[in-house]
């Protein structure tokens, strides 16, 4: 569910952050593109100055999709009016050939259409950027970049490439810049066609392109970025989704300000996406674009999909969030967490919204841990569960099969419909539950599923960094451009679990709540835990206000009933976030005792994810 494929182009403006960030860290920034330019300019000729005339080598590397050639005009403008004519290096040319790189990711990568019919699946490519470095070109770019920095003749050079700033060419240059794009932003540069895989002459189809970003472009991106970020290894962090608004931040701020982020509850900026199966009910309460057809997703915290918006000096900057939170990560999320799950926040949310829809989403499955690793190089499982938020007239949950089910039955007919477009008695097979506000449904990876349609549920899963969802059965309709859907048979049929049936389901994963603590005006209940996932599921319920205490472990908050809330720190009050229906607060673990206060005048209900006591043991 986490691999984003056409996200809509809509930036909603509610979700911003505002901590107190050090006056010194907020002024350090430099906005706009061509004040970062003329701030640059000046320290390389201050540099140089004080070097006696040596030469400068400025860096510029970034995640994939990020562009350079804004700045790198801007600041050739302001070097030449200093009488200084900059020479540009494009890194890439110290790539090995196409047919080299082709050979080294593309065989990583799923191509049989019976397995995968639509070519989303691959392996995780683990060898780096320097796997791709042809080895005499990039030994003779590091004595060139050697002997040009050694020389005292005025010159600037700088050299622009994804992966220019890996610990191998440690040394080489004087500044060194990171140019980040938001996840969102990069999909919909490739879609654009602004965009060609690394080590690729021309685009392939936009899937294509997407799923090898995956695999490999977007892989090499996320660990040298966190690599860099964490050991101080740039000089300036540049937020490079807006052409005409590149800001500068020095490496000192950005960590300034991280640090001022992660002392305060916070939310993140969501992200929507249409449907074939999709809803209104989200639509309208976010005032979502008129021309969007529907908003079957939102991503309001998948880690890797989402950014954050935080105010600095009067002013939005927008990092994407997994920078954030790989930076201060055990600030956010507790040491333990972190070392577990080796910087990746483990939890993930979105919802389905089938709100007076025109069907159910479909049966499906997802795969657990070993599979993933075996399959897909993959870190991670995907569990799920379903939390009922909104339902309408008739609406379902269907969860696991039900106790007179012929699951291999099963099986022989949806192969038949996908191959000959014969319906299936799906009813027959599949159990639910009557859907209503409140309903909680764990879902542990292989237990077949689905939303029914007319209700929106918040879905929350366990750390799955890719998509791995097996779509059994999806009714014979073709997606919003007119084609069928595709059927994932193959993995479905190897990790359902056939034997999760609804006597199992109802006296495993769909409980009745139970109270953990109480007082006047107030309760905790437990409305899904179990064994089989590392997260508990609870629910507050108060009149005026309720205590927490994260304990050194991060909760995510969601106002699932009620109209307005306040989450602040206990020991820091004016440390707080407001938050209207629906939205997703995270409370880092090092905030401690905090205090949830209705702002509005009807009883509340807030839903709260947390890691279970023990969770690194499991």
């Amino acid at each position: 569910m986490s691999f984003m494929y056409n996200p809509f182009p809509y930036d909603d403006p509610r979700p911003v952050n505002r901590p107190a960030i050090p006056a010194e860290a907020a002024e350090a920034v430099v906005f706009g593109s061509l004040n970062s330019a003329k701030h640059l300019a000046s320290v390389i000729e201050e540099r140089q100055n004080a070097s006696g005339g040596r030469n400068i080598i400025v860096a510029m590397d970034g995640y994939a999709t990020a562009e350079w050639t804004e700045m790198v005009n801007l600041l050739s403008q302001q070097l030449t009016a200093k009488g200084i004519v900059p020479e540009q290096i494009d890194y890439l040319d110290n790539l090995r050939s196409e047919e080299e790189i082709n050979a080294m990711i593309d065989s990583g990568l799923e191509w049989d259409r019976e397995k995968d019919p639509t070519l989303l699946y691959g392996k995780i490519f683990k060898d780096g950027y320097q796997a791709l470095l042809d080895p005499e070109k990039i030994e003779a770019f590091r004595e060139r970049m050697k002997e040009f920095g050694s020389a005292k003749e005025g010159r600037v050079a700088v050299v622009c490439g994804n992966g220019c700033l890996i610990p191998e060419n440690d040394g080489l240059f004087d500044l060194r810049l990171y140019f980040d794009v938001t996840p969102k932003e990069s999909i919909l540069r490739i879609r654009r066609g602004q965009y060609v895989n690394l080590g690729q002459k021309d685009a392939r189809p936009a899937n294509q392109i997407i799923r090898r970003c995956y695999y490999a472009d977007f892989e090499m991106a996320v660990h040298l970025r966190r690599q860099l970020l964490r050991d101080g290894a740039v000089d300036y962090y540049v937020p490079a989704d807006k052409p005409g608004n590149l800001q500068l931040i020095p490496m000192a701020s950005l960590k300034a300000i991280f640090s001022a982020m992660a002392a305060y509850p916070f939310r993140t900026k969501p992200v929507y996406l249409e449907g074939v199966w999709g809803g209104t009910f989200v639509k309208k309460l976010r005032n979502l674009p008129a021309e969007m057809r529907n908003c079957a997703w939102v991503f309001d915290l998948i880690p890797m999909e989402v950014s954050i918006v935080t105010e600095v000096a009067g002013n939005l900057v927008e990092f994407p969030f997994q920078t954030f939170f790989t930076v201060d990560s055990e600030e956010v999320m507790g040491d333990k967490c972190a070392e577990k799950f080796e910087g990746y926040f483990p939890i993930r949310f979105n919802y389905d919204d089938s709100y007076h829809s025109t069907g159910n989403m479909s049966v499906q499955c997802h795969s657990g841990e070993e599979y993933n690793k075996e399959n897909y190089n993959e870190f991670g499982r995907q569990d799920e569960s379903y939390y009922v938020v909104q339902a309408g007239h008739d609406a379902k949950t269907f969860i696991g099969f039900r106790d007179d089910a012929d699951v291999d039955q099963f099986i022989r007919e949806i192969k038949i419909a996908d191959k000959e477009y014969k319906p299936v008695d799906y009813m027959k097979y599949i159990s639910y539950e009557e859907s209503k506000p409140g309903l909680q449904v764990m879902i542990p990876a292989g237990t077949v599923h689905s939303s029914g349609r007319n209700q929106v549920v918040l879905e929350i899963g366990s750390l799955t960094i890719g998509s791995y969802t097996y779509k059994l059965y999806d009714y014979l309709r073709p997606d919003l451009d007119g084609k069928p859907r595709p059927i994932h048979t193959y993995h479905g049929e190897r990790t359902v679990a056939r034997d999760r049936k609804t006597t199992w389901v109802r006296e495993n994963i769909v409980q009745k709540p139970r109270t953990v603590r109480s007082g006047e005006g107030w309760a905790e209940v437990i409305v899904g835990e179990s064994p089989l996932l590392y997260f508990t599921l609870r629910r507050l319920e108060f009149e005026k206000e309720i205590g927490d205490n994260t304990n050194g472990k991060f909760h995510v908050l969601t106002l699932v009933d009620g109209e307005r809330i306040r989450i602040r720190s206990k020991e820091h009050p004016e440390r707080y976030f407001d938050a209207e229906f629906m939205d997703m607060v995270v409370v880092p673990a090092t905030i401690g005792e905090y205090v949830v206060e209705n702002l509005g005048v009807e009883p509340i209900r807030v839903h709260k994810t947390m890691l279970k006591d023990g969770f690194e043991n499991e």
